[in-house]
């Protein structure tokens, strides 16, 4: 890591809350203990993610598979480990992981998947791919504001990819076990992330 987090007696002095973080993941991500150096930052960050990931009228699972695209699209090997450990967590099967970037050949997601998938996707990439053909795709299956939703989404991972490649931010043991197990044959490394 190019920058040193804080430890979790330095993030308790700072008084931020992280109780959720550590009650759904078991830990707090290096990522936020950067962020803690500026405490009104890291509130900021963690009140944005929780409007966008636990707020969204879009199915738990579907959230962090949206995730994972715009991450593996963006090419944040860090977010991707997250994203696809906590898809596992809310009940994405292993298989279905492991073949995500497979998505418009894949039996194993529906039109409605492949939609959000093929925008998330789309989207993160730079320059932007997205065009009007994706959003009437979208409305086939998503209201328009399931369809901000999945904007959201994208976006949030736009900046924590950006965050988290740019400083070589360390994988937890959580993430970074489920990613070496599950996402290797699809050409995943840590990288800087190791």
């Amino acid at each position: 890591m190019f920058i040193e987090p804080v430890s979790d007696a330095e993030l308790e002095l700072l008084g931020v809350d992280v109780t959720q973080m550590r009650k759904e993941s078991g830990y707090v991500a290096n990522s936020l203990k950067v962020a803690a150096r500026r405490p009104d930052l890291m509130r900021a960050v963690s009140n944005l993610t929780n409007a966008v990931m636990n707020g969204a009228d879009i199915a738990p699972e579907l959230r962090t598979m949206v995730g994972y695209m715009a991450s593996r699209a963006a090419g944040c090997t860090y977010c991707q480990a997250h994203t696809s450990h906590n898809s596992h967590a809310r009940g994405v099967a292993s298989e279905k992981i492991q073949k995500m970037w497979e998505f418009e050949r894949s039996h194993l997601f529906d039109a409605a998947e492949r939609a959000a998938l093929a925008f998330a996707r789309d989207a993160a990439q730079q320059p932007n791919a997205v065009t009007a053909e994706h959003y009437c795709e979208l409305r086939k299956h998503y209201s328009e504001e399931q369809i901000v939703d999945l904007l959201a989404i994208v976006s949030l991972f736009g900046f924590f990819n950006r965050w988290n490649d740019s400083l070589g931010t360390e994988l937890e043991s959580k993430p970074k076990e489920f990613a070496l197990s599950n996402l290797t044959k699809s050409g995943w490394v840590a990288g800087k992330h190791e």
